[in-house]
């Protein structure tokens, strides 16, 4: 069953300028996306800087509001929620932040940074707060003698457990995680994500996982959204991406991530031609000026998402149109 469901959700930014400052243009970032995540799921969400995975994840927990299109959270239409309305979802679906340092307060301990949580939200009583406060450190790993230290006093892999216990402290059903281990040393990344997947097998936690990294996607989630220019262009399971990969920029992404295997190298994939402005995003498919099988249908025409297995859809006329996957040497 579908705990979220995210229909045609649309995000345009005003660009604003000129003597009266006036709307002068629009930023394209997220472009009739739909997805769904079930209970229990973790689905990751792959692309490039700047391809709209971070507007995404803020559009759904309502941090910014969607141009159109709507966001279902257990049935329920959140998209045009008044703040009293919506607060006990904001119990329920949480975000963990990409920049763990920005995301806490510098002038607040990082104990009283989770205690506001717990009281505001009326998790414990005011005797019982420290309590709780030492069981979330303790779930995630941070000393709970630390806990009247400030942020700038913790490495970036201790500020973002304090970061998960803050999301944590509310007992939410839902996570959105926003490249939570991106700015974090690679040995820090693990440790972050074995706490992560730890606490998704203790609390039975539905995560949306927001990542430029294939690697951590694959390893982490059961399946992903590929997003390029603010549209997904192909979505699959986390079987087997490297064999299972059809769209283009996908096998684009795989062949530039480095493998760790020194037997499995080869010549790493260099993607040519500019990325399309999000001021004026293509009539047709946003990946052809960079594409090897650009035609002219897909210059002209944008490609729907077409499901061609179970759980598998991809936007892409000439994958579409072809019988056999592609191969890599194809890309």
């Amino acid at each position: 069953m579908a705990l979220l469901e995210v229909e045609n959700l649309v995000k345009h930014f005003p660009v604003r300028g000129g003597l009266m400052n006036r709307v002068i243009k629009q930023v394209h970032a997220v472009n009739g996306v739909s997805f769904s995540v079930d209970k229990g799921e973790i689905v990751g969400i792959v692309g490039e800087s700047g391809c709209g995975k971070s507007t995404l994840g803020k559009l759904i927990v309502r941090l910014l509001e969607a141009t159109a299109g709507a966001v279902k959270f257990d049935g329920h239409d959140i998209t045009h929620s008044s703040p009293s309305a919506l607060l006990p979802f904001r119990r329920r679906m949480q975000m963990i932040f990409q920049d763990p340092h920005a995301s806490l307060n510098p002038r607040m301990t990082v104990g009283a940074a989770v205690r506001e949580v717990l009281a505001f939200h009326q998790i414990a009583a005011r005797g019982e707060l420290n309590t709780k406060l030492d069981e979330l450190f303790t779930q995630v790993g941070v000393n709970t003698d630390s806990k009247e230290k400030y942020p700038h006093e913790f490495s970036g892999g201790q500020k973002q457990r304090v970061g998960i216990a803050r999301a944590l402290a509310v007992n939410p059903e839902f996570i959105i995680a926003d490249e939570p281990v991106s700015a974090l040393d690679v040995s820090i990344q693990a440790q972050v994500l074995n706490v992560l997947m730890d606490l998704k097998a203790e609390f039975n936690l539905t995560m949306l996982f927001i990542s430029h990294d294939l690697k951590v996607i694959d390893h982490f989630c059961d399946r992903m959204l590929v997003m390029y220019l603010g549209f997904v262009v192909e979505e699959m399971p986390c079987q087997d991406i490297h064999a299972d990969a059809l769209h283009p920029y996908t096998r684009a992404l795989l062949g530039a991530n480095p493998v760790s295997d020194p037997d499995k190298r080869s010549e790493l994939t260099v993607l040519e031609g500019e990325v399309p402005s999000p001021y004026n995003p293509p009539q047709g498919c946003p990946f052809a000026t960079r594409c090897d099988l650009v035609t002219d249908q897909c210059r002209q025409e944008m490609p729907p998402l077409v499901e061609l297995d179970a759980g598998h859809r991809v936007a892409c006329w000439e994958v579409n149109k072809t019988p056999e996957p592609i191969t890599a040497a194809e890309v």
